[in-house]
């Protein structure tokens, strides 16, 4: 009995190897359709505008969100890069010279009442 089991599974599980054998065509892969985003997701005014120019040597990146200007990156030709960033949104700009942890980021209005 148990020969005859063995057997047949034995047989059960080399079917599917000869079954696939015959059929050697590659399925047909059709591309996925590109999914569209939620409406509202690509708001241009939720990125940041951010305008590159040159003063002298030195190269100047203004960072504006809804066309408030919150900081600034100023690279010389010799030295290190700077900010100049507006913390409290008053148009008081203080200078940093890295992006270190203690500078605070911008913060953005969500809500006004």
């Amino acid at each position: 009995m148990r020969t005859t089991l063995l057997v047949l599974t034995a047989g059960l599980a080399v079917f599917p190897l000869a079954a696939g054998a015959v059929d050697d065509k590659p399925p047909q892969l059709q591309p996925v359709p590109e999914i569209a985003p939620p409406p509202g997701v690509q708001d241009p005014d939720l990125e940041p505008k951010v305008t590159i120019s040159r003063r002298g040597d030195d190269k100047v990146e203004e960072y504006r969100l809804h066309g408030r200007l919150y900081m600034i990156k100023v690279t010389p030709r010799h030295g290190k890069p700077y900010y100049l960033v507006d913390q409290r949104g008053d148009g008081l700009m203080r200078r940093y010279d890295d992006l270190s942890p203690n500078l605070v980021v911008p913060m953005w209005m969500i809500k006004e009442f």
